[in-house]
C-alpha cells in the first residue's frame, strides 16, 4: 500500500478527468491537472460581480482569493472549484455541499457565506474576508501561552458546537482552517468535509478516509468501521489544543498512510514530555479529547469549551474528575483495538470447540489409565496436546491471514496466546522430568490461561478481566477436586476456558456480520 499510494493518488486525478479526453482534447486534460498547481487566473481579473485582487490559499479541490465585489463595495474571500468547468460531478457535489453547510449555520465566530453561484462553467461562493492569519501561521513561530491557547479554543469550540446543534459535522478541523483577525478573534471556515448527520447525507465511499490524517480522529481513519458523531471533532479539537501546548500535533509520520497507522494504534505522548512548560491542566484537556474511544472524551464541544472556560476562570475541571466510578468504567472499556476481535469471532468459536474437545478426550484417557496403563505416563498426552495443538496453530493463523492484513495489536495478541500454548504442553514435559503422577500439575492451566485473558483485557477490552477471574478460580477448583481424588479437573477447564472463547467469540462475529451488512447498505 505505502508503494502503490503516489501511484493510486496519480490515477484518481487522470481517472476524474477522462472526460476531458473526448472534448476538449488531451491537452485540455492536462492544462486541467495543470490548473492544480498554478494559479486558475492571471490575477487581477474581473470574474461576474468580483475582481479577483489576490490568491488567499488553495487546498485538494478549491482555491481562495480576496476579491471586490463591485455591487457592494465590499472586500470578500470568494471560493472556487480548483478545476473549474473541468470539475468532476462528485467535486460539484462537495462543494455545493460545503457551500450549503456553511450557509446554513450562524455564528459570530464561522466565517458566513454570502453568496452562491456560477459564472462562466467556474462554481463558486463568497465569505466574508477576513483580515489576519491563519492558526497554523500563528503556530509556525511555535507554542502558544496557556490561557491565549484556552480563549482561542474555547470560542472556536463554542462555535463548533453551534455546528452541531444544526446538524453539522466539520470533519476537517485543522490549525489551517481557524482563521484569527486582527482583533484576536478566531472564526472557522472550510467545511468542504462537513456532514449533515441530522439528514444522513454523506458524499464519502464506504470505506473512504477524508480529511487531514493529523487531525483526524481514530474512527475517521478507520473509514467505515467507525461511527462519526459531535465526538469526533472533539477529537480534532483536541489535536488543536495539543499543538498549541507543545508546537506540534500528536502524531506525525513520513507518509499520510504512516499518520493514519498512528491514529489508530498508538496513543499520543503528553505535551509536557514535548514541552515541560505546557500547562498541566490544559494537558489534562488535551488528553481526555484525545481519547481512542469516544466514549471517553468530552462528549460535545460544549463540554469541552465550558471545561476551557473553567480553566480561565481558575476553577476545577471536570478532565480532572477521579471518581471511582469513572475509574471502574475506563477498566472495563473496550480500547480502540477491539475492532480486530471482528477478525477473529469465527475463529474463537471453532478454537473454543476444539479446546473442549481436546480436554475431554485427555480427561476420558485419564479415566480409562487403568485398563490401559500407558496413559499412567506424561508422553502420551504430551504428544496428543503438542501435536493437536501443532497442528492447529498453523491452522488457525492461517484461517487468520486469509481474512485480512494482520495488524501490530494480532501479532501481540497472537504471541501471547502461542507463549501460553507453549506452556501448557510444557506442563507434560515437566511432569515427566519431575516423575510426577499425570495431569498433576493440569491446575495450572487455569492460571496460564487466566494470564493471556490479563492481557488480552489490557490490550483489547476490560471485560476480559471477568474471563481472567473465572480462569483464576477454576484453577483452585481443579487443585481441590484433585486433592479430594475427583477427576474431573480438566473437564471443569475444557468447559470454562471454551465458554471464555465462545461467548466472544459469537459477540464479536455478529459485530462483524453488522459491519458488513452496513457496508453494504451505504
Amino acid at each position: 500500500l505505502r508503494e502503490l499510494w503516489a501511484a493510486a493518488l496519480f490515477a484518481d486525478a487522470i481517472a476524474s478527468s477522462r472526460d476531458l479526453f473526448g472534448s476538449g482534447g488531451e491537452e485540455a486534460a492536462y492544462r486541467a491537472l495543470e490548473g492544480q498547481g498554478g494559479s486558475v487566473f492571471q490575477l487581477p481579473r474581473t470574474f461576474g460581480d468580483y475582481e479577483l485582487q489576490e490568491e488567499l490559499g488553495r487546498g485538494g479541490m478549491g482555491v481562495v482569493y480576496r476579491a471586490h465585489q463591485t455591487s457592494l463595495d465590499r472586500t470578500v474571500a470568494l471560493k472556487m472549484i480548483l478545476r473549474g468547468q473541468f470539475a468532476t460531478a462528485d467535486d460539484q457535489a462537495r462543494f455545493k455541499a460545503e457551500a450549503e453547510a456553511a450557509a446554513r449555520l450562524d455564528h459570530p465566530h464561522i466565517v458566513p457565506v454570502y453568496e452562491v453561484g456560477e459564472y462562466q462553467g467556474h462554481n463558486y461562493f463568497s465569505m466574508k474576508y477576513v483580515a489576519g492569519e491563519t492558526l497554523s501561521g500563528r503556530l509556525a513561530e511555535g507554542p502558544l501561552p496557556a490561557r491565549e491557547a484556552a480563549r482561542l479554543l474555547a470560542t472556536v469550540a463554542r462555535a463548533i458546537d453551534a455546528a452541531h446543534v444544526h446538524g453539522v459535522l466539520h470533519r476537517d478541523l485543522k490549525p489551517s482552517n481557524i482563521l484569527i483577525d486582527r482583533q484576536g478573534e478566531p472564526h472557522v471556515t472550510d467545511f468542504g468535509l462537513a456532514k449533515r448527520v441530522a439528514a444522513g447525507e454523506q458524499l464519502t465511499r464506504t470505506g473512504a478516509i477524508l480529511g487531514t490524517p493529523t487531525y483526524m480522529a481514530p474512527e475517521q481513519a478507520a473509514g467505515s468501521r467507525g461511527k462519526m458523531g459531535p465526538t469526533t471533532d472533539v477529537y480534532s479539537l483536541g489535536t488543536i489544543l495539543y499543538q498549541m501546548l507543545t508546537g506540534r500535533p500528536p502524531f506525525q509520520a513520513a507518509t499520510p498512510l504512516d499518520t493514519v497507522m498512528l491514529v489508530l494504534e498508538q496513543d499520543p505522548l503528553p505535551p509536557r514530555m514535548l514541552n515541560p512548560k505546557a500547562d498541566r491542566e490544559l494537558e489534562l484537556i488535551a488528553m481526555r479529547c484525545l481519547q481512542k474511544p469516544p466514549e471517553l472524551r468530552y462528549q460535545s464541544a460544549a463540554a469541552l469549551a465550558g471545561d476551557l472556560e473553567l480553566y480561565l476562570a481558575g476553577e476545577p475541571i471536570s478532565a480532572r474528575s477521579g471518581r471511582f466510578s469513572a475509574i471502574v468504567g475506563r477498566w472495563f472499556r473496550e480500547t480502540h483495538h477491539v475492532s480486530v476481535l471482528e477478525n477473529w469471532g469465527l475463529l474463537w468459536i471453532w478454537h473454543s470447540i476444539a479446546l473442549l474437545v481436546l480436554c475431554l478426550v485427555t480427561n476420558w484417557l485419564h479415566f480409562r489409565r487403568h485398563e490401559w496403563p500407558v496413559f499412567e505416563q506424561p508422553w502420551p498426552y504430551l504428544l496428543l496436546w503438542g501435536g493437536g495443538l501443532a497442528i492447529w496453530a498453523p491452522i488457525f493463523w492461517a484461517l487468520r491471514r486469509r481474512a485480512g492484513p494482520v495488524t501490530f495489536v494480532e501479532r501481540q495478541v497472537a504471541h501471547v496466546w502461542g507463549g501460553s500454548v507453549i506452556a501448557s504442553v510444557s506442563l507434560f514435559a515437566v511432569e515427566m522430568i519431575l516423575i510426577l503422577p499425570v495431569l498433576t500439575l493440569s491446575p495450572v492451566l487455569g492460571l496460564i490461561n487466566g494470564m493471556v485473558f490479563t492481557a488480552k483485557a489490557s490490550i483489547l477490552s476490560g471485560e476480559f478481566y471477568f474471563h481472567a477471574t473465572a480462569l483464576f478460580v477454576t484453577a483452585i477448583a481443579m487443585a481441590l477436586l484433585q486433592a479430594a481424588g475427583i477427576d474431573l479437573g480438566l473437564t471443569l477447564f475444557g468447559v470454562v476456558s471454551a465458554l471464555c472463547f465462545m461467548v466472544p467469540g459469537v459477540k464479536y462475529y455478529r459485530r462483524s456480520i453488522a459491519t458488513q451488512r452496513d457496508a453494504a447498505d451505504e
